[in-house]
């Protein structure tokens, strides 16, 4: 299974949910894959600490070797990076990505990602993209490589919006690039359900009949914490309530 996290907003914990449930996904038997297409590199920093970005082999330098000609190209495996957590590995992103776009973009290379995941489809039980906030070449060569979607929805009115556009952006690639892509449900995070605008805003996606999925995850001090240590909520606090809301929502993703 591959998912991709994807919204166009920054700042909606696409970064944290992709790690935290990457990190069950391990810690429960899985060998699993977070491939970091996000320039800023915050699951690869999450994951494998401060230095990530200055790791030799990130992501980039998989993209750089599709732009020359060269009789050997380094194989995907060479840019994986294995985290302190048993059974999780990272291909880490890096700043020079952002360098690298243009020029991806204009030689085509949007599906070099959906075949190199293909290539680890033996090696890995589940990979879980991270993507930055745009609909740009890294996500939609995300989207194009995935099964499914993940959206995540921070609760405010700008976010309940942009959705429909990121759902119409959605069925585009799946008409156009990747007819086996599906959304597998929209993320609620940073919930709480004593605000009433935030609890309005989810009961109106859900009266308009959108995959809306539980539980929804709320917002501690705890979670921040996690960043800061690079340890995934279920390593750090395995009993706290935010991580036994990722683990149901798990759960009912592997259903």
């Amino acid at each position: 299974m591959r998912r991709v996290i994807f919204n166009q907003k920054g700042g909606v914990g696409k970064s944290t949910i992709t790690c935290n449930l990457a990190a069950i996904s391990a810690h429960q038997g899985l060998r699993t894959l977070v491939v970091d297409l996000d320039p800023q590199g915050n699951a690869s920093s999450y994951l494998l600490g401060g230095s990530a970005a200055q790791r030799e082999g990130t992501l980039a330098d998989f993209f750089d070797q599709m732009l020359s000609f060269r009789f050997y190209k380094e194989p995907v495996t060479g840019f994986i990076h294995q985290s302190p957590f048993e059974r999780l590995d990272v291909m880490p992103a890096s700043r020079a990505l952002d360098e690298l776009e243009g020029k991806l973009e204009s030689r085509y290379k949007i599906y070099k990602l959906r075949e190199a995941l293909d290539e680890l489809s033996e090696v890995y039980d589940a990979v879980y993209l991270d993507t930055p906030p745009a609909l740009n070449f890294y996500t939609r060569s995300a989207l194009i490589a995935a099964d499914s979607c993940l959206i995540p929805f921070d609760c405010d009115d700008f976010s309940r919006r942009a959705l429909y556009d990121l759902l119409n952006a959605t069925q585009e690639i799946q008409e156009d690039h990747n007819g086996g892509l599906r959304v597998e449900g929209i993320v609620v995070n940073q919930y709480n359900p004593r605000a009433n605008v935030l609890r309005l805003s989810v009961e109106e996606l859900e009266n308009d009949a959108l995959p809306v999925l539980k539980p929804y995850i709320g917002s501690s001090v705890k979670i921040k914490e996690s960043h800061e240590r690079s340890m995934p909520l279920i390593h750090l606090a395995p009993r706290h309530k935010i991580t036994t809301q990722y683990a149901e929502l798990f759960a009912g993703l592997a259903r």
